[in-house]
């Protein structure tokens, strides 16, 4: 299947679970006025979660609090992993503005002890790191690099994957709708489906037969072949874990064609699934590894790791520099978000409270007269599937449930193909108290959708 043949489904939206201006009368005149003046000044291109969106004033924990000081749960925003307002990540952050802040072309201490930490974290042979600012930028230069390595042009992805919002990474990043044009030069296969598709084997041989298909297409085409990037997690399909090796039995066959593979882990990465890195449930090593999101908990900071042999090559005639990148400011907050998670065992903690989630998510999944296909999950990082009668896909059932759980203070959001996946993905500091309340809200919030279809 090529780019330009979409599965057949639901009409996709602009963006899942977005507010739609035409409703802004709705609103309280507070908000209204608010939603107004961004629009005027920050423009279209910006979109707001929710039709009734949170005015966030505060934040701590696993907490939000809005203008009227109504406290929501936050089971959706990976990038404060710690902790929104983290004591330990202000204090280095505030402490490190007020001695130094400059870039990588001067000897600081601090960046090369970050970058000795962090590569310890990783399999032989990714030893090295290089600093940029966003997830997108670190997408960017993994791909710049593995298209200098090996000479090619042509990049394998998932059909609804997010990697993005550079030039490069948004040509990789079909999830951004319709709008977006995925050029000739990037091919889209599909992620397993453990719903409606087959599993094992025979999962990984069909999903490893399209990789295959999509190399061949572009030898047909012309196109040199660059290699294959996928979130470890396929966050964007809509969490797609099973089978364990599908993505390394992939990866073979990228390297059997001269490509490199790069593990996008800005979502699962930093413990997110109970272990550091997502290809690790893979047994999988990557070629080129991008990092983002979590590492600064807020602060802008993201990196991609490798080989010293790819990154000799890459470098031996091409420089690279980031003003921003690698700045002792933003390497002091990534610095802390690692003391944080090893001090306070957060990836033992991901695995804890994450399977506290999910068996309380199946048991009312049980419940819930088949609206519920499945719940999938690794650590703090959950999927339910939203399903019709005939277990189709069924987004209006997953918007409905995310608004219904904004009805009761607890923020989720959706993903996946046909946007039917609700997705929960709280800061790994999400405690068994915080459960507790998310999953009575999750319980009330299926109930509301038991009317007769």
């Amino acid at each position: 299947m090529s780019q330009s043949e979409p599965l057949d489904g639901p009409a996709r939206s602009i963006m899942v679970n977005g507010f739609d201006a035409r409703s802004a009368s709705r609103l309280a005149p507070a908000a209204r006025d608010l939603v107004a003046r961004r629009q005027r000044v920050m423009g279209s291109p910006y979109r707001l979660f929710y039709q009734d969106p949170v005015h966030a004033v505060r934040g701590f924990g696993a907490h939000l609090c809005d203008a009227e000081g109504a406290d929501f749960l936050d089971a959706y925003n990976n990038v404060p992993a710690v902790g929104h307002s983290n004591p330990r990540v202000q204090a280095a952050v505030s402490e490190q503005l007020g001695t130094l802040n400059t870039h990588t072309r001067y000897l600081t201490d601090g960046v090369i002890d970050y970058a000795e930490r962090l590569t310890a974290l990783f399999p032989a042979p990714l030893t090295q790191a290089i600093f940029a600012c966003t997830g997108s930028e670190a997408v960017d230069l993994a791909v710049r690099i593995a298209r200098r390595i090996t000479g090619g042009e042509g990049v394998i992805i998932t059909r609804n994957a997010y990697h993005g919002t550079t030039t490069t990474a948004a040509q990789l990043s079909p999830s951004l709708g319709a709008g977006n044009p995925i050029p000739d030069t990037v091919a889209l296969v599909d992620a397993p489906d453990s719903v409606r598709g087959e599993g094992g084997l025979a999962a990984t041989a069909a999903f490893v037969a399209q990789v295959e298909a999509a190399i061949a297409g572009f030898a047909k085409r012309g196109i040199p072949f660059a290699g294959m990037i996928v979130d470890s997690v396929l966050s964007s399909d809509g969490l797609r874990l099973e089978p364990r090796g599908f993505l390394a039995a992939a990866a073979d066959a990228v390297r059997a064609a001269g490509g490199l593979y790069i593990a996008d882990e800005v979502q699962p990465g930093f413990g997110r699934t109970g272990s550091w890195w997502g290809f690790i449930r893979h047994e999988l090593v990557p070629d080129l590894v991008v990092l983002g999101k979590p590492m600064g908990n807020g602060i802008p900071i993201s990196a991609v790791i490798g080989s010293p042999a790819i990154f000799d090559e890459f470098g031996s005639d091409v420089r690279y520099f980031n003003t921003f990148g690698g700045n002792p400011v933003s390497i002091a907050a990534a610095n802390a978000v690692l003391d944080e998670i090893e001090d306070r065992a957060l990836l033992d903690h991901a695995t804890k409270v994450g399977n506290t989630l999910i068996h309380g998510l199946r048991e009312i999944a049980d419940a819930s007269g088949g609206r519920i296909a499945e719940v999938r999950g690794e650590g703090l990082f959950i999927g339910v599937e939203l399903v019709g009668p005939e277990r189709d896909p069924d987004p209006a059932a997953a918007l409905a449930l995310v608004s219904g759980l904004r009805a009761r203070r607890i923020l989720v959001s959706a993903s996946g193909t046909f946007e039917n996946v609700v997705k929960i993905r709280p800061p790994l500091v999400f405690d068994d108290s915080d459960a507790a309340r998310f999953l009575d809200g999750f319980a009330e919030a299926t109930r509301d959708l038991a009317a007769p279809r």
